[in-house]
């Protein structure tokens, strides 16, 4: 519903209600006369308009802007301002339906009650404005953020094909040539791959044992590639197999890791992929290939636009703090990635 519209609903179905249930009570001491509800309906008009004109003034100026300690005092001293005004209205009420008794109605406690009992009204009404208010405003800026996640994400997510199907047709023209039934079966498993590549448009997570089977066909494609020169050590845990990952985030570390590893050494290397189950159910995963990290390939300079940046950053859109990253090298001869991965429900609704 609009909130201009919802706004006027709640105005007058809340003081006509006020003005009845006034009534109501009234009825069961004394009876109702058309004096009565006169004077009750001019006070919940009073209200009504009152409210009104009190909303407009925090609308004009922008009330809601203010710092926390500023908006309160405001907005107590307007309270009690109209908490005046509506005993004084009550008073001129009375006067014109011939219902004012100077005797009473003019004696310091029933004025101080009048007003204690209108600035209670007035709070309540501006206790529920300002809550909505706020509650509003955190919803949008919720749905904003989510929005705002939504498009980096996806941008991030649209990176990864172009690069990937590069690298993948690199390794499969190397094949062509030297050995026509090689290349075959690698065609089979880049298409497998690429198959699965498609899901980085549709999905924010997917199984982690689709994920491992792209690694696998990459790597089986690597390795024919650069045939000695890459060895590959798998140590998973059956677990792992039951959670979710981000789609492509394993595969683009392990291609960072021969892209900026195995290919840069004549010799070639190691790469080692672990997955274990840590002891608050999360997911981490590791990845050790030979090399050095250094200025040339670190996270600032990953001059291809995705790799390691990439991967924290959707880390990061997807799971907020609960997942973690690292990369650094471990001695002389080896770089380590290592990701955590929480098992429960993402930030972001898979």
């Amino acid at each position: 519903m609009d909130r201009n519209r919802l706004y006027w609903i709640l105005q007058i179905v809340g003081w006509v209600s006020f003005a009845l249930i006034n009534l109501f009570f009234f009825s069961l001491a004394r009876g109702i006369t058309s004096v009565q509800v006169g004077a009750y309906f001019s006070l919940a008009a009073f209200y009504f308009f009152s409210t009104h004109a009190f909303r407009y003034v925090i609308k004009t100026y922008n009330w809601f802007s203010l710092p926390i300690p500023k908006l309160i005092t405001q907005a107590l001293l307007s309270l009690l301002l109209l908490s005046t005004l509506n005993t004084l209205a009550q008073i001129i009420i009375n006067w014109i339906f011939d219902t004012l008794d100077p005797s009473d109605d003019f004696q310091p406690i029933v004025i101080l009650v009048n007003l204690f009992v209108s600035f209670l009204f007035y709070t309540l009404w501006a206790m529920i404005y300002f809550l909505y208010h706020f509650l509003d405003n955190y919803n949008s800026s919720l749905k904003y953020q989510a929005t705002i996640n939504e498009i980096q994400l996806n941008h991030l997510k649209s990176q990864l094909n172009p690069h990937f199907i590069f690298n993948a047709l690199n390794s499969v023209r190397a094949l062509v040539d030297e050995d026509p039934k090689k290349a075959k079966s690698a065609i089979t498993q880049l298409s497998n791959i690429l198959r699965n590549s498609l899901v980085v448009d549709k999905k924010r997570t997917v199984d982690f044992g689709d994920e491992i089977n792209t690694v696998k066909d990459y790597l089986n494609l690597e390795t024919i590639r650069f045939e000695e020169r890459l060895k590959v050590n798998y140590d998973i845990e059956s677990k792992a197999y039951s959670y979710k990952v981000p789609p492509m985030m394993l595969q683009t570390l392990v291609e960072n890791a021969v892209k900026h590893g195995i290919s840069t050494r004549l010799k070639g290397g190691t790469i080692d992929i672990k997955c274990a189950i840590g002891l608050l159910d999360d997911l981490f995963i590791q990845v050790k290939n030979s090399g050095q990290l250094s200025v040339h390939n670190d996270v600032k300079n990953d001059h291809s636009g995705h790799g390691i940046y990439n991967t924290r950053q959707r880390l990061k859109l997807i799971y907020g703090k609960r997942a973690s990253f690292k990369i650094y090298n471990h001695g002389q001869d080896f770089v380590v990635t290592e990701i955590k991965i929480p098992k429960q429900n993402s930030t972001l609704e898979t």
